[in-house]
């Protein structure tokens, strides 16, 4: 998906939401674990309830890796049922050099090789350009790189000063010599509120991919009014706050409901702060 179908999908439903599928079998309702695949019939029903208030998709490659076999076959059905009008993010943080870096990039981009077609894949950046650039190689494939991450530890490295800078902002600056704004996002968790600003002089026009607003408390209000560019720029995902507002058989009604109180929200912030 090309940066200008991304924006024309945010400006058509008036809504910023990446909807995270990190659907661990369990925590799905208990009626589900009748079906032949439980965690695709869990994503089918969230994901029916929750496409018209959302533009994304990102399945954490975690909760599915963990089962195996049988989670990647769940994974390769979820993709394939998203509409094809939603950014899709692989949620997998992977990051080696040379040809495994290469390996990655084609287990999420080249169906033909895993049934895996993913619009974009998340990498952290710390062994630099050839762990990366193998990434770029994609036609209209995203990475989206770490920055600045929301978890408590992320002060651990991210913060620390190189060069006159925290080292998350080397990551932005040095980054941006390896692709432009239109193939490479950021991840920036909303608990780090503080640095959008500074974060939009370095990077006015990438997207940011923002988790932490929901069941981390992350201030939707704070991230749009500090983080937002001119073709909006964000990508706010919500997780849990999500699939798992409801464990019952209305799971996917509670699901519908929340997403759709979080797109009204947007709504408002993208007429506000969106110039």
């Amino acid at each position: 998906m090309t940066y200008e179908a991304l924006f024309d999908q945010i400006s058509q439903k008036k809504s910023y939401l990446c909807v995270g599928l990190d659907t661990d079998l369990r925590k799905i309702p208990a009626h589900l674990l009748a079906e032949k695949d439980p965690v695709f019939e869990f994503n089918k029903q969230i994901i029916d309830a929750t496409a018209d208030y959302c533009v994304s998709y990102k399945p954490n490659i975690a909760f599915y890796e963990a089962s195996g076999i049988k989670g990647w076959e769940s994974l390769q059905k979820t993709i394939e049922y998203i509409p094809k009008t939603h950014f899709t993010i692989a949620d997998a943080k992977r990051g080696d050099i040379g040809n495994t870096s290469g390996l990655y990039a084609r287990t999420f981009f080249e169906p033909d090789s895993s049934g895996l077609d993913f619009d974009a894949v998340t990498v952290a950046p710390y062994m630099g350009s050839d762990s990366v650039t193998p990434f770029l190689e994609f036609k209209d494939k995203w990475v989206i790189l770490l920055a600045l991450t929301s978890n408590p530890g992320s002060g651990d490295f991210q913060r620390l000063e190189t060069f006159g800078m925290p080292l998350y902002e080397q990551v932005l600056k040095t980054s941006q010599t390896w692709a432009g704004h239109e193939r490479v996002m950021y991840v920036v968790g909303a608990t780090q509120a503080s640095e959008f600003e500074k974060i939009r002089t370095i990077i006015p026009q990438h997207f940011l991919l923002v988790p932490g607003v929901g069941a981390q408390g992350g201030s939707l209000e704070e991230v749009s009014k500090y983080g937002m560019s001119d073709k909006c720029g964000l990508l706010v995902n919500a997780s849990r706050s999500i699939i798992y507002a409801g464990n019952g058989r209305d799971f996917a009604e509670k699901a519908k409901a929340e997403a759709q109180s979080l797109q009204k929200e947007m709504e408002i912030y993208l007429d506000k702060y969106c110039r």
